[in-house]
C-alpha cells in the first residue's frame, strides 16, 4: 500500500493529485502545521529533514515533488497518458519540472518571508525592519518575480499546457503559479485562465475534495 504523508497547505497537494490522475490506491496521513507555520517534528520520523511531501511505495521512502512525480509516471502510467509525446515536449518536460522548485520558488518563497518580517520583528525596531525588507522586496525580488511572471503570461498566452498535453509538469507548475495569484495581489488572465483549466480535471477535483475533508 502506497502511503502518502501529506503536510496541511504545502507543495503535498500534487502528489495526491497525481496519485488521483493515475487512479491508484493510496492512504493519507495527514499532518497539520504547528502554530509557527513549520512542519511537526513527528515527520523527522520518516525522512531526516521532516519535510513533505513524503511517499512510501513498498521498501521506498521518497521525497521531493519533482522526483516523486517522475517516480510515479514512469512506474504507474502503463497507458503513457502523461508522458511527453517527443522530443521536443519531452525537453519542455524536463525543464519546467526543475523549473518550478530551481528558479520560481525561491522568489516566492523569499517574498512571503520578507512579508512576514515585520510583524515578527520587536515592536520598536519594526520602522528599521520595515525599511531594510522594502529595500530588499523592491531592488532585489520584485523585479526578478516581474520578469517571472511576465515570462509565464507570454508562454500560457501561446500554450495549453507546459509540455504539449497534460502531463506531471502542469502539477508540478501549479502551485507556484497559484502562490502568484494568491500572493502577489494581482491578476494575471494567461495563468489564470490555465488553473482554470487545470481545476476542470475530475483528478484536481476528487484530490481538492479529499484535502478539504482532512482539513
Amino acid at each position: 500500500m502506497r502511503i502518502l504523508h501529506h503536510l496541511e497547505q504545502s507543495r503535498s497537494f500534487r502528489i495526491l493529485w497525481a496519485l488521483e490522475e493515475l487512479g491508484l490506491d493510496y492512504e493519507i496521513k495527514f499532518h497539520k502545521r504547528l502554530p509557527n507555520f513549520s512542519a511537526p517534528s513527528e515527520l523527522k520520523m520518516i525522512h531526516p529533514l521532516g519535510k513533505a511531501p513524503i511517499l512510501i511505495d513498498g521498501d521506498q521512502v521518497l521525497v521531493e515533488s519533482a522526483v516523486i512525480l517522475q517516480y510515479l509516471q514512469e512506474t504507474y502510467d502503463v497507458g503513457m497518458e502523461f508522458q511527453p509525446l517527443n522530443s521536443t515536449t519531452k525537453q519542455q518536460y524536463r525543464y519546467w519540472m526543475h523549473y518550478a522548485e530551481g528558479s520560481l520558488m525561491p522568489l516566492l518563497v523569499m517574498h512571503l518571508v520578507i512579508n512576514s518580517v515585520e510583524k515578527h520583528t520587536p515592536f520598536l525596531l519594526r520602522p528599521m525592519a520595515r525599511q531594510i525588507t522594502s529595500g530588499i522586496k523592491s531592488k532585489f525580488v520584485q523585479p526578478r518575480l516581474k520578469d517571472h511572471i511576465q515570462y509565464l503570461e507570454d508562454y500560457l498566452s501561446e500554450h495549453e499546457y507546459f509540455a504539449g498535453r497534460f502531463s506531471f509538469a502542469d502539477i508540478q507548475m501549479s502551485f507556484p503559479l497559484d502562490a502568484i495569484q494568491t500572493r502577489t495581489g494581482k491578476r494575471y488572465p494567461a495563468i489564470e485562465a490555465y488553473l482554470e483549466r487545470l481545476s476542470h480535471r475530475p483528478a484536481y477535483f476528487r484530490a481538492m475534495s479529499k484535502e478539504e475533508v482532512l482539513s
